[in-house]
């Protein structure tokens, strides 16, 4: 991949793209290049036809990204304030509505917009120094970048008020009894190995279908009936493609199946 980011480093292997944020003496924190930046690699790697499955991570030993860039979020009014949550939300949608999965590893101190980074991936995988958390009340504001919405459906109603309402750090371990995160590692190495295993797994299955699930339960998001409309156009459109004829053709015939994406 040819291009040049200031606060990202991209590494693509195996059909694996792994975007690093690049910030360690800040603990990865956000700011307005890193949002440019996250915005810029995803748009690409939408259409990039080496990479099948995104990581998203920080680097350093500390911090997947400890919040954002206090010292921009000081200077904002009310109305700049609204423009840059609803650009946060943007660019972290753009990650939810990837058509390739993307995996989050947390790696560190998840805070802020740290967490909602990782709740706007599809999966979350975390080593054991991994602490998460939504302080943003302790600064007069609240999550801004999805936050208050993907906490909510990831672990209902009451556990996202108290986790927001105290501002409190959460470990590794509560987040995943909590339901926030999938799985929890000994080390940051151990997770990412994970993440790159599991990624490997969905690799062997149709990617047109991956990308057809991936939006149906997205659109579960909406509404009960607007999920059960999706589900239902895809898995229709999907009879339709040459690797549904394939996948069966393959079962049928007890041999692997050679998926073209078509």
């Amino acid at each position: 991949m040819n291009m040049n980011f200031e606060t990202l480093l991209l590494h693509t292997e195996k059909q694996i793209c792994t975007i690093t944020i690049n910030r360690p003496d800040k603990l990865n924190a956000l700011n307005d290049t890193v949002l440019s930046e996250l915005e810029m690699a995803i748009d690409h790697l939408q259409d990039d036809q080496e990479t099948r499955g995104i990581i998203i991570t920080g680097s350093g030993e500390k911090a997947f990204v400890a919040g954002a860039d206090i010292s921009e979020l000081a200077s904002l009014n009310g109305q700049s304030a609204k423009v840059a949550s609803e650009r946060g939300q943007r660019v972290f949608s753009k990650f939810e509505q990837s058509t390739k999965p993307v995996i989050a590893v947390v790696n560190g101190y998840a805070l802020g917009g740290g967490t909602e980074l990782a709740l706007a991936a599809h999966i979350r995988i975390a080593s054991e120094k991994a602490v998460f958390g939504l302080p943003e009340v302790s600064l007069g504001l609240i999550p801004g970048y999805g936050g208050t919405q993907r906490l909510t459906r990831l672990t209902g109603k009451g556990k996202a008020m108290e986790f927001i309402l105290t501002g409190r750090m959460i470990k590794a371990d509560e987040a995943h009894q909590n339901g926030i995160v999938n799985q929890v590692y000994a080390s940051a190495e151990d997770a990412m190995s994970a993440a790159k295993e599991m990624l490997y797994t969905m690799f062997r299955h149709a990617p047109l279908a991956l990308s057809a699930a991936i939006k149906s339960v997205n659109a579960s998001e909406v509404n009960s009936e607007t999920g059960f409309e999706a589900e239902a156009a895809a898995f229709g459109s999907l009879c339709e493609t040459s690797d549904f004829k394939e996948g069966t053709g393959a079962f049928l015939e007890k041999r692997k199946p050679v998926f073209k994406g078509i």
